[in-house]
């Protein structure tokens, strides 16, 4: 049996090998370089050398872990104010009717049309006027404002999709709005929640221009900012940056670990429709 299927679908073996394989060779590359020095990553960059400098790790280690600590802050205020804010809207646009539903989110959807390189000037003004520069708060509020409309999005998909008669029957029983929200939407919305959220901190963990705008000390910077801070204007150490990235990115493949089951159901229980 297994003979004949590898005989019937080895080509298609072969394309996801390959793909995979194309996949995870810039991770792979990354682990080489992360243990080199500036001569050993200049004679061969993308091959493994030796000695292996674990010290690229200790150093990293040393500079990143605070660096963390702001895109844990930052990334974690950001996610619940999305959550928050989209969830909410998208309850009202999915479940309440009141004259002009249809319209107003159509005009708040179209937002997703505006390109993020277009608002990043008007942005930086308003953050500035609002004396928000070098603050959480310089990064927190405007990724909240950007971020919950793709979240608002795919949650009132979901709640549409949610029987009208659970809300019906509750007020029926007395139940107000805000009791419909939060004992049967909410409950009911754990999987889609779960993808909002990952999406959400995978934008804040691994963004590079707004924080690098808006923030200039040094003891505020996310991760990618921060690490960048440590190239010289005449060379760069790709191991020690390696190292860094490699380490930043643990905090992610966790929470993934931990929320797999959340994110897939979430894709597949018909949220995210085409």
């Amino acid at each position: 049996m297994m003979a004949k299927l590898w005989r019937g679908d080895w080509w298609r073996i072969l394309i996801l090998t390959v793909l995979c394989g194309l996949t995870l060779a810039p991770l792979i590359m990354a682990f080489f370089i992360s243990f080199k020095t500036i001569p050993q990553f200049s004679r061969d960059p993308f091959i493994p050398t030796f000695p292996l400098h674990w010290e690229n790790y200790t150093l990293a280690w040393a500079i990143v872990r605070k660096f963390m600590l702001n895109s844990i802050i930052v990334s974690g205020a950001t996610v619940l104010g999305v959550l928050t804010l989209a969830s909410l809207s998208a309850y009202a646009f999915a479940i309440l009717d009141f004259p002009g539903r249809q319209i107003l989110f159509y005009l708040v959807l179209a937002l997703l049309m505006v390109p993020s390189a277009l608002t990043l000037i008007p942005s930086f003004v308003l953050v500035k006027d609002l004396g928000l520069l070098n603050t959480y708060w310089a990064m927190i509020l405007p990724w909240i404002a950007s971020g919950q409309i793709f979240a608002m999005f795919m949650l009132r998909t979901f709640f549409e999709g949610l029987p009208r008669e659970l809300f019906d029957a509750a007020r029926i029983d007395g139940a107000t709005e805000w009791q419909g929200y939060w004992r049967i939407a909410l409950p009911l919305s754990k999987s889609i929640l779960g993808v909002a959220a990952i999406l959400d901190i995978l934008g804040t963990w691994n963004n590079l221009i707004w924080p690098a705008l808006t923030v200039t000390q040094q003891s505020l910077l996310t991760l990618t900012p921060g690490l960048m801070t440590y190239q010289s204007e005449y060379y760069t150490r790709y191991g020690f940056m390696m190292a860094g990235l490699l380490l930043g990115s643990v905090p992610l493949v966790i929470l993934f670990m931990f929320t797999s089951r959340w994110f897939v159901e979430g894709l597949t229980s018909g949220a995210i429709k085409v």
